[in-house]
């Protein structure tokens, strides 16, 4: 088994956005071939309802998949498409956008004022752009959790892992989307195919990703033996390890333990057209969803 190389590692960068939410984006417009089939992905965990209460009111998406999972707090979700509902701590929504949408999500916390989450997008392939777009909204009892005997936990969102699958399905990427928590002083490792692009998002604790070379724009702490690097960002959390090619990501859990999400896809390699929420393969067809947008023609009948 060859180990991952950690390409690089960074931090999650400030950001505005919807009506005035406050979050950490940990990549997203920017090279979309970095991370292909993913294009960007934010952590929305604020502990003040003033940061997040505005949302993002209604607004449009075409050409990709939008994949929400909340850690604590609500958000309630409405549609062009008359789909509405809430998702609550532990829950995952799974957009397809296809052909087009317009919805809003609307943060509302819990008792505590906390509302933690993230989402991620992945890219439609150019044969599903125009798809019907649909929901996929999974409960939190409903994904399994598997329990090593070391006390590692592993939530299995999206993909098979251990010997479950997760409940989400159908999705264009092929992803694997696990919830990592692996104990003080352990030390792990996971499988992933091959020919998948993978990335890890460090939200609790810190630990060491085996074969790192020292990176650019997080404080590290380089371990003298072996090839190693500890993180050690001063926020606590919210790191970015981009993984080069290879069969297996090994991570060494530092004190506290090392909670993130490890996150693989096969890459799609084909053209992209970006503007906001609307991901396209041509400028052309970018062109022609912003006129859909303008004319009322953007929502296409289903059916």
């Amino acid at each position: 088994m060859s180990i991952r190389p950690v390409l690089e590692t960074r931090p999650a960068r400030p950001a505005l956005e919807g009506a005035g939410v406050r979050l950490h984006r940990a990549f997203g417009f920017q090279d979309p071939t970095e991370l292909d089939p993913f294009l960007l992905f934010d952590d929305f965990r604020n502990e003040r309802p003033e940061d997040y209460l505005k949302g993002f009111p209604w607004h449009p998406h075409r050409g990709i998949e939008t994949i929400t999972y909340v850690l604590a707090g609500t958000v309630e979700h409405g549609d062009s498409l008359g789909n509405a509902g809430r998702l609550g701590a532990g829950d995952v929504q799974w957009m397809t956008a296809g052909s087009g949408i317009l919805h809003q999500e609307m943060p509302l916390g819990n008792a505590k004022g906390q509302m933690h989450g993230f989402q991620l997008w992945a890219n439609l392939p150019s044969r599903l752009k125009m798809t019907a777009p649909r929901y996929q909204d999974v409960k939190a009892a409903d994904i399994p959790e598997v329990i090593d005997d070391d006390g590692t936990r592993v939530r299995v969102i999206v993909g098979s892992f251990w010997g479950r699958s997760g409940p989400v399905d159908g999705i264009a990427a092929d992803p694997q989307y696990l919830d990592i928590f692996v104990p003080a002083g352990v030390r792990k490792t996971f499988k992933i195919d091959t020919y998948r692009r993978a990335f890890a998002y460090v939200f609790e604790g810190a630990g060491r990703f085996s074969e790192a070379s020292r990176p650019e724009g997080v404080l590290l702490e380089k371990e003298v033996m072996g090839e190693e690097v500890r993180i050690r960002d001063l926020s606590g959390d919210r790191t970015l390890v981009r993984f080069g090619s290879g069969e297996e990501v090994t991570v060494q859990a530092g004190d506290q333990g090392i909670r993130f999400l490890l996150i693989s896809g096969a890459p799609l390699e084909e053209p992209v057209a970006w503007h906001g929420p609307i991901v396209m393969n041509t400028k052309a067809e970018l062109m022609q969803a912003m006129a859909d947008l303008r004319n009322g023609t953007f929502i296409r009948p289903v059916g």
